[in-house]
């Protein structure tokens, strides 16, 4: 089954990174968030991937083409003149990367929708590339086989970052306790497996994935979710990729399944 990533984003709130690159493509722990999701899926034995690109295509394009390099022990030789490239050890994911460019301005559907003919007429995963999560991908597929419907979603209860009032109508505070997990709202985490007839629910470029097609979807009662009560975090600003990396820096990152 393929891997859909959506990796088109400029990645406006993290400045100082993405004005050389696509938020995707900004790294923790040296690698690119989106090698990290990569990753994960690979754990479960995923490894057929398309990259929806947009913003900047072509950085997520030569860092695979030279992906090769990064993950390999090489020695250039020019002592006789000539160019001699040995390699001694290499330590490559066994991946099949598609990456394709689908526009500069188009909405989340409508990258979906390019990327239609890389899919063909089969099941897919789909996710965003800036979200890490250490949901059990094996048992999400599972979940979306026995329901039967066209679309599951990974569902996570976002935390409120305020305490929590009790307020009367007459305004009065009759009761205050810090917030909990507890009084958050489930939210799209992304993490989706998706059947072939979603692509008759997207109209074009300017259709907005989370809103008409997952809207209609809802309404018709083909939209399942799969309740995670893991870790989830994505990255939308450097606060949020200070904490990525920090996790990682401390052997604490909860998505991390694979051995360096």
């Amino acid at each position: 089954m393929k891997v859909v990533l959506l990796a088109g984003g400029l990645g406006t709130r993290i400045s100082e990174e993405s004005q050389y690159k696509p938020k995707p493509m900004i790294e923790i722990g040296g690698k690119p968030i989106l090698w990290h999701i990569m990753k994960e899926y690979s754990h479960y034995g995923f490894n057929e991937f398309i990259v929806c690109a947009g913003y900047k295509q072509h950085v997520i394009k030569e860092w695979f083409a030279d992906y090769f390099l990064h993950n390999s022990d090489i020695t250039f030789d020019y002592t006789n003149g000539d160019r001699n490239v040995i390699v001694h050890d290499q330590h490559l994911d066994k991946w099949k990367v598609t990456v394709v460019d689908t526009g500069l301005n188009t909405m989340t559907g409508g990258r979906i929708k390019r990327i239609q003919k890389y899919i063909g007429n089969e099941p897919f995963m789909m996710t965003y590339g800036d979200g890490v999560c250490d949901v059990d991908i094996s048992k999400l597929l599972e979940f979306h086989k026995e329901h039967g419907k066209i679309a599951t979603l990974t569902a996570v209860l976002q935390e409120q970052e305020k305490g929590v009032l009790d307020i009367d109508p007459d305004n009065t505070v009759r009761a205050f306790r810090e917030k909990n997990m507890c009084d958050g709202a489930p939210i799209n985490a992304g993490y989706m497996v998706l059947n072939p007839e979603i692509f008759d629910y997207i109209d074009g470029d300017d259709t907005v994935f989370e809103k008409e097609p997952l809207v209609k979807l809802s309404e018709q009662g083909e939209l399942m979710s799969y309740m995670h009560k893991g870790f989830w975090q994505c990255m939308d600003n450097k606060r949020e990729m200070d904490l990525l990396e920090k996790l990682l820096k401390n052997g604490k990152a909860p998505w991390k399944k694979w051995e360096d």
